[in-house]
Formats: structure tokens, C-alpha cells, sequence
């Protein structure tokens, strides 16, 4: 039987050197489409995506085009928004592959929810900054008028936040379920999925204003699909300690207790590495094999021959 594999790419992985077009998005994602084709031979596949860029580039096109006859879309929307998006320059680029080898692609995307909890501590902070730059005055101007919090980011001006609650559940994890035990490839929880909450007394879904890590609901996403394997797909090869500086040392097998050990003391950055260790410890402490790696080692790492590959116990 094949090994069930979520795989986690980041949401920088389709935007390059600022390329915010869509076909130069689209011209990356034939590469990535090529390389999840062939992995398809070998293992079930499910695909999440982060969606920074592209979510951003929604809300300022939403913002700026605004009028009182066509509002912007809520965060909620636009993240379904980018869901949509992303998953067709994804599936396009997977058929495409499968084409070039006279071979046909079974694969979907599935616009997914992703279940908060209204009382989690992030929605009394929010923290995660959204679409574009204002100065202190046109910032505060909008807070007031669309109920936004606003905080000043790192010097380069001022942008809305919102809060980045931890996911609990999946709402379509048996559609997904189904869809791979039939030999699709599922693109799903895109952007981390669109954040909603359940209802008190009739636990009806509803969306809410906020962006889910896309690193901890693709792990979610793992646990709940029972994958073997999660990966989460970045920017380098591995993990490493003390990046970029002469004593950087490069991670390859490594056990769950001994990198928490490491990220204790400070060797991942919260805007970086940080939610990538933490899930795929998350997963591999469920008993499953975590990995942290990039594209162009994705294939060999999944082989055990690259990348920094996280087990229970080593």
C-alpha cells in the first residue's frame, strides 16, 4: 500500500522575487506540479499551501476598489478567495505534468474550513499583520471606521492585524478522506484553511476575521487524514542551528525530544522556522515521521536520503 503523505508548501513557494502576476505564479507552479505528479506514482498525496502573498494582494485589490455598492470581502472570504486561486494554478500545473506523459490526473481541490476556538487567548491579541502599509494617520482612520486593530510593523508603517488562532478541526476531512482512498491528489487547507467557528447551541459554522498558521492546520489536516508522513516545505534544504553564521550545523535524522530540546533554547524564529519545527514535532509525537525540507529535496527526503527528518524517537 502507498504511504498516505500531507505536504505543506509555503505560501512564498508559488511568489518569487516579488512576482505577483499570475502567470509568472503559475510559470513557478508548473515545477511544483511536476514534482507532485511523480510523486503521485508512489504515495497518496494530500496538498495544503500557505497564501501570504496572494491573500495580501486580495485585500488590497478589495480595499482599494471598495465602494459603498460593492464592499470588500471579509479576510474569511478573501482567504477562500486565495484557496480557489492557488488550488487552480495547482491542479492546472499537476494535469498538465500527468499530460506530458499521455497519463491522466485524478486530482481536486477542496475548499476547506478550518475550526477555531472562539475563546482562544489569540483573538484578545491579534498579532499577525495583513495587507498593505498605511501611515500612522490613514491607519487609524480605518480602524476606526471598519473596527480593525492596527499596530506599527517593524518601521515600515502601519498595517491591520489579526488574530492567528490554533486550528482544532477540519470540516471537510471525510470528503478528503474519501477523495485520496480513491486516488485523488487533494489540494485542501489552503492558507491554513478558512478560519470559522461552531455555534453554541446549534454548532452551525461560521467564518470569522482571523488567519490560521499553515504549517499547524496542515498538521491538523495530517492527523485527521491519518497520513504517514508530513512535510513541511520551505525556503532551504534543512533545518540548521545558528543560520547563516560560521557555526551553522545542518539537522538531518532527529528525534521530536531532541529538537523541542533546541527550540527551547531559542534557535528558531518565530516568523521563520519556529511553527515549522512545532508541527512536525506536533505530528511525529502522534507517532508519525515529520520533515522539513524544500522542493527541490522533497522527493529524496521522503525517500529518507534528505532534508531534516523528525521521528518520535531516533
Amino acid at each position: 500500500m502507498k504511504q498516505r503523505v500531507v505536504i505543506a508548501l509555503g505560501g512564498n513557494a508559488l511568489q518569487q522575487n516579488g512576482e505577483a502576476t499570475a502567470e509568472a505564479q503559475k510559470k513557478i507552479a508548473t515545477k511544483v506540479g511536476e514534482v507532485i505528479a511523480d510523486l503521485a506514482r508512489k504515495y497518496e498525496l494530500v496538498i495544503a499551501h500557505g497564501n501570504g502573498p496572494q491573500v495580501g494582494n486580495i485585500l488590497i485589490h478589495e480595499e482599494a476598489a471598495a465602494t459603498d455598492k460593492a464592499p470588500a470581502m471579509p479576510l474569511e472570504t478573501a482567504v477562500a478567495m486565495s484557496q480557489g486561486q492557488i488550488g487552480y494554478w495547482l491542479t492546472q500545473a499537476i494535469n498538465n505534468a500527468f499530460i506530458k506523459k499521455n497519463e491522466h490526473a485524478k486530482v481536486a481541490t477542496v475548499i476547506s474550513q478550518v475550526v477555531v476556538d472562539k475563546n482562544d487567548s489569540a483573538f484578545k491579541n491579534p498579532t499577525k499583520p495583513i495587507g498593505q502599509f498605511y501611515s500612522e494617520k490613514e491607519a487609524k482612520v480605518l480602524a476606526k471606521k471598519n473596527n480593525w486593530t492596527v499596530k506599527e510593523d517593524a518601521g515600515r508603517g502601519w498595517r491591520r492585524v489579526v488574530a492567528s488562532p490554533k486550528p482544532i478541526d477540519i470540516v471537510e476531512k471525510y470528503t478528503i478522506i474519501e477523495l485520496v482512498k480513491d486516488g485523488v491528489i487533494v489540494i485542501a487547507a489552503g492558507g491554513g484553511g478558512i478560519p470559522v467557528i461552531r455555534t453554541k447551541v446549534l454548532k452551525r459554522l461560521k467564518g470569522v476575521d482571523a488567519v490560521i498558521d499553515k504549517d499547524y492546520a496542515a498538521e491538523k489536516l495530517a492527523e485527521e487524514v491519518k497520513a504517514n508522513v508530513f512535510v513541511s516545505v520551505t525556503a532551504v534544504p534543512n533545518v540548521y542551528i545558528n543560520y547563516g553564521l560560521p557555526n551553522q550545523q545542518t539537522l538531518t535524522n532527529i528525534s521530536a525530544q531532541e529538537i523541542s530540546k533546541l527550540k527551547k533554547y531559542g534557535y528558531f524564529k518565530a516568523g521563520s522556522m519556529l511553527p515549522k519545527v512545532e508541527a512536525v514535532v506536533k505530528f511525529a509525537k502522534h507517532g508519525g515521521t515529520g520533515i522539513i525540507t524544500d522542493i527541490d529535496h522533497l522527493k529524496e527526503a521522503l525517500e529518507g536520503k534528505a532534508g531534516t527528518i523528525i521521528i518520535s524517537q531516533v
